[in-house]
């Protein structure tokens, strides 16, 4: 035991980097555990679009919306959700699958719409780009 003790001792800034690394690493998996069913996969998605007539709703920027969007998409930037809002208000009860670029502001709009009253909203993992590279439909 003394020479792992000494080990750690001499190279704590090696095994502090490896430490915040290995956490780094599983941060993701441990996000997805205390926040389960907040994201969709693509496959997901499909079946809640078949099954509950979800809103599906774009919040990417005006800028961003040139390769098309989901088929019957609302579209309503994250930047305007807030003070959009009342415009879907009457959909708070259905599901609601939310996507942008790549999904990284997926959670912020999820966040902003349960704050609206939004209590079955999830974000589309991957955003357009996974449903786009899955080869799903796509609107103009």
């Amino acid at each position: 035991m003394s020479a792992f003790h000494d080990f750690v001792v001499k190279n704590w800034p090696l095994v502090l980097v490896f430490v915040i690394s290995g956490a780094l690493l599983l941060w993701p998996i441990v996000q997805r555990q205390v926040k389960p069913g907040r994201e969709l996969s693509t496959l997901d998605a499909t079946r809640l679009l078949n099954k509950e007539n979800p809103l599906v709703l774009d919040v990417r920027e005006a800028n961003e919306c040139e390769g098309g969007r989901l088929p019957n998409a609302t579209h309503i930037p994250l930047s305007q959700l807030k003070d959009r809002g009342s415009e879907i208000a009457k959909h708070a009860s259905r599901p609601v699958i939310v996507y942008c670029d790549r999904g990284a502001k997926g959670g912020a709009a999820v966040a902003a719409l349960t704050r609206l009253g939004f209590t079955r909203a999830q974000s589309l993992r991957g955003g357009f780009r996974a449903w786009k590279d899955a080869g799903l439909p796509l609107a103009k």
